[in-house]
This record gives C-alpha cells, sequence and structure tokens, in this order.
C-alpha cells in the first residue's frame, strides 16, 4: 500500500515547534475567530489604522466586534493572560503557530489565508540581542547545511518598539541559485511595548519582552523553492507527492 506524504506546512510547523521546544519555549493556541481587543486594541493598533479597513480584515456579520485573525500576535497578550491566570509567573518564552486570515487578492506571492508563527520572551532582563540569538539558532536550524546570517532594519509595527524586518543570506551549495547570497526580508519583530506588556496584565517597569512574526507559507517558498505559493493550498496530490 502507498504511504502519503506530509504537506510542507506540516512538515515546517513540525520541525520549527522542535526547535523552539528544544531552546525552552511552550506552545501558546488561540482561536482563529478573534476578538477586535486581542487582533488590533490590546495590541496597540489605533482605531483608524489602515489593517482594520475591509480591504485587510475579514469582519464577521453575524458576530459583531470579531474577526478572522489577522496575525498570531494575539499570544502576546493572551498567553500572559493565561499563565497569570494559572498562577505561573514571568519568565515566560512561547510560540504561537497556525492560520490566519487577509482579506486580499491572491497571486503566485500572496494567500487570503496562509500560516504564521509568532514567537514571544517575556522576562526581567530582555534585551534585542536575546531576540536576534534565537531567530539565528532557529534559522540556522530549520537551513542545516547552509549558512545563516540575520540582520535586522528599523522598521514600525504598533506593537513593538523599537521594531525591526528581519533580513536572512543563505550561502552553501545545496540552497537554490535564485536564493543564494541573497538578502531576503523574513519577520517583523521588535521589544514588546510598555502598553502591550500592560495590557497582558504584567507590570511594564518590572519586565521586558520581544516578539517576532514570519510566514510559514514564506519559508516553505525559500526552503523548497516553490515558485507559487497557492500550491500549498491547492490539495493538489501532484504538489503534496514531491514531499
Amino acid at each position: 500500500m502507498e504511504r502519503g506524504h506530509i504537506h510542507p506546512i506540516s512538515s515546517l510547523i513540525r520541525e520549527a515547534n522542535r526547535i523552539f521546544f528544544d531552546m525552552g519555549f511552550t506552545l501558546a493556541e488561540g482561536p482563529l475567530l478573534e476578538s477586535e481587543w486581542y487582533n488590533f486594541d490590546a495590541l496597540n493598533f489605533p482605531k483608524d489604522h489602515p489593517a482594520r479597513d475591509m480591504q485587510d480584515t475579514f469582519f464577521m456579520k453575524d458576530e459583531p466586534g470579531y474577526v478572522l485573525r489577522t496575525h498570531t500576535s494575539a499570544a502576546q497578550v493572551r498567553y500572559p493572560e493565561t499563565q497569570l491566570a494559572n498562577g505561573i509567573q514571568p519568565p515566560y518564552r512561547a510560540v504561537s503557530i497556525g492560520k490566519v486570515f487577509r482579506n486580499e487578492a491572491t497571486d503566485i506571492t500572496h494567500e487570503a489565508e496562509f500560516f504564521q508563527i509568532e514567537g514571544l520572551a517575556i522576562g526581567e532582563n530582555i534585551t534585542l540581542a536575546n531576540l536576534k540569538g534565537t531567530l539565528e539558532r532557529f534559522f540556522r536550524e530549520l537551513f542545516k547545511g547552509a549558512h545563516v546570517e540575520i540582520r535586522f532594519r528599523p522598521s514600525f509595527f504598533p506593537f513593538t518598539e523599537p521594531s525591526v524586518e528581519v533580513d536572512m543570506r543563505i550561502t552553501g551549495e545545496k540552497v537554490p541559485d535564485k536564493l543564494r547570497d541573497r538578502w531576503i526580508e523574513i519577520a517583523g519583530a521588535g521589544m514588546m511595548p510598555p502598553t502591550v506588556i500592560r495590557n497582558g496584565g504584567l507590570d511594564p517597569e518590572i519586565y521586558k519582552g520581544f516578539a517576532f512574526g514570519c510566514g510559514i507559507d514564506r519559508i516553505a517558498i525559500l526552503k523548497w523553492g516553490i515558485d507559487d505559493i497557492r500550491l500549498m493550498h491547492s490539495a493538489d496530490l501532484r504538489f503534496i507527492n514531491q514531499f
């Protein structure tokens, strides 16, 4: 009997979870149908922020105040809340991995639904250096057999301050030609601002934290040289069987 094949997204989720587990991170879960509080307000999004527009967010007609989550970043508030409710004090380290939704046109690099990984660490002495070291280890283990470099560029996200874009460069014999020795934007990250720390139930005068987010689909495209992101959601066995 012919055996089935693991979908590349499922394979990456398993691998990412293993790498972060080895670094002491736990898995945080959250609902696909998210309240505007956790999806936007608690993460420092102004009421007039463009991300709230109908062009980007699927709002629920029959559930006022709820949306299909646009990112897994709600874990920055949900996870500390849950830990504190169970009597567990910081430090915290967690990753949230799951499907997110954006109301946008699809093409070879964009989908209306895709998978994202969100990581966070909260403690008394968390710095950008901890963030960089965490991401460097993650990507180096994920792209074993290749040399991986990480760099930060200044950026802006409502739920981090300072915010950075994370670029990655891969070199090595097994790296696809179109990726080899090129800087590629791979994630958004930064330090959690006092507002977000406070919304999670913690004192920002005591605790600091970092957070980062990146698309699992985008990592799969880079790792296996997939040409069209839509293939990963096509349910076409000709594509799945390659893995």
